[in-house]
Parts: structure tokens; C-alpha cells; sequence
């Protein structure tokens, strides 16, 4: 079984952990209403797609 000779070191673990963070979803306005929504998705306040009322608003 491979077994780590030497401890890691805080500054080496923390170099390999700096690309492991959450990122923020790709959030745009809707054409619409103007609410936030994220990309390529129906927006959940007025309902559209690109331009066009996909679901009814209520």
C-alpha cells in the first residue's frame, strides 16, 4: 500500500487546493422582465425564451 514518507505541508496542500472553489452560475437579464435568470433557460418570473412566452405567467 503507497504510504506518504513525509507529511504535506499546509502551503503545498493549499497550493493544490486553489482551483477547487465553487463558481458563480452564468446569470443574465431576461430580455423580458429584466430579472436575472441563468443562460440559455426559460425564465421562471415571465415564462419567455428569446423573446417568446413559452409558459404561461401567472
Amino acid at each position: 500500500m503507497a504510504v506518504p514518507q513525509r507529511r504535506t505541508s499546509k502551503t503545498r496542500r493549499d497550493k493544490r487546493r486553489t482551483h477547487f472553489k465553487l463558481e458563480v452560475p452564468g446569470m443574465v437579464k431576461c430580455e423580458q422582465c429584466g430579472e436575472f435568470k441563468l443562460s440559455h433557460r426559460v425564465c421562471k418570473n415571465c415564462g419567455s425564451y428569446k423573446g417568446r412566452e413559452i409558459i404561461k405567467a401567472q
